[in-house]
């Protein structure tokens, strides 16, 4: 009976994430911003809404290390695996935007993130500063699109441009039901999802924090896999690395900051395992994409392969110190001492090769 929980939480997740972004993103365009914009605050958004139904209904529900797992867990998923994978099938040119703007905002709340769960705790106030800064950034990101949309718009002499397919979804009462109707979806997934998650956890003797940072953050994450792969085979490849930048930034600001306001005073409370190993892992796949994405200003398929590569390390670390496996000493040596440099030297002897292509 959990793992019929388990899959339907899922597939409510994932069909809930794709009728809030179609009413969202057609109710946004009719109202005249920006595809752009759409894709990095709506669309991100609603590819993140079902790490915001987990995690606030595992605050709701005492499962902290969910909550916190699944968000950290998240991040570090869309960066290595979602990124890597599109990478793989072809390699992802980035936008001269995302390296300037968004990466660096990105690498900054994971930051800020760091220094604030370093009493071990994600309070109320913390969670009001999320949250407050999540309607800053896309104040500041719908403001920047309208000012460029009215920019092109008059250089062109042209009114701007309406969007709309003439279809049954171009109806405002349809869009805004597609909106609840999604909504709907997502609470009860995460329910189910969370129910069924713990008890994985409890029968197989593995931490819910365990869970929460691999089978639960890679379960919230499939409207991003889905979103960025298909862009990819598409030929979109802006959009692929957008989806997953925007998504890690919504999830840190709206998904904890939500969180943490709903677990009141008594806060979100931070696992010693998370503040000594997984968050520095979330932070360091953050300030990764600096280097990666300046370098001829697009994701090769060497990196994306190297990207995927760390998941699976990571992932393995995780269950092997879960279960105290004698691997454990031997691969935390391999990774330290020979597999981490070498992607470092190779990640700087590309970056200032002569011959590289492209500049930002």
């Amino acid at each position: 009976m959990n793992l019929v929980f388990f899959f339907a939480g899922l597939g409510l997740l994932v069909v809930g994430a794709e009728l809030l972004v179609r009413g969202a993103s057609r109710l946004a365009l009719a109202v005249g911003l920006s595809p752009l914009v759409v894709g990095l605050t709506v669309v991100a958004m609603g590819t993140s809404a079902p790490e915001v139904a987990v995690s606030v209904g595992a605050v709701m529900g005492g499962q902290s290390d969910i909550a916190i797992g699944n968000v950290v867990g998240s991040n570090i998923f869309n960066v290595l695996l979602i990124l890597g994978l599109s990478a793989l099938i072809v390699p992802l040119v980035v936008h001269s935007q995302i390296i300037r703007q968004e990466v660096p905002i990105m690498v900054a709340i994971s930051l800020l993130l760091v220094v604030m769960v370093q009493d071990r705790v994600i309070g109320m106030y913390e969670g009001a500063i999320l949250t407050a800064l999540l309607v800053v950034y896309t104040s500041f990101i719908v403001a920047q699109s309208r000012r460029a949309t009215r920019a092109a718009a008059a250089d062109m002499e042209t009114p701007e441009a309406k969007v709309g397919s003439g279809g049954w979804s171009d109806s405002r009462l349809v869009q805004v039901g597609m909106i609840i109707g999604g909504l709907a979806c997502l609470i009860v997934g995460s329910r189910l999802l969370v129910t069924a998650s713990v008890a994985f956890a409890q029968a197989l003797g593995i931490s819910e924090l365990v869970i929460g940072l691999t089978i639960v953050a890679a379960g919230t994450s499939l409207p991003e896999v889905a979103t960025s792969i298909t862009a990819a085979l598409k030929g979109e490849r802006d959009i692929a690395v957008g989806n997953v930048v925007g998504s890690n930034i919504f999830n840190i600001l709206g998904c904890l900051g939500l969180s943490g306001l709903v677990a009141g005073t008594a806060g979100i409370s931070i696992a010693p395992s998370v503040m000594a190993f997984d968050i520095w892992v979330m932070l360091a796949t953050a300030i990764a994409c600096i280097p990666i994405f300046l370098s001829g200003r697009e994701i090769a398929r060497w990196e994306g392969f190297v990207f995927v590569a760390y998941y699976v390390f990571y992932v393995t670390y995780l269950v092997l110190a879960a279960e105290q496996h004698d691997a454990l000493e031997t691969l935390t040596t391999a990774m330290v001492y020979f597999v981490i440099p070498l992607t470092l030297v190779t990640t700087v002897a590309i970056y200032l090769r002569p011959n590289r292509t492209g500049n930002v």
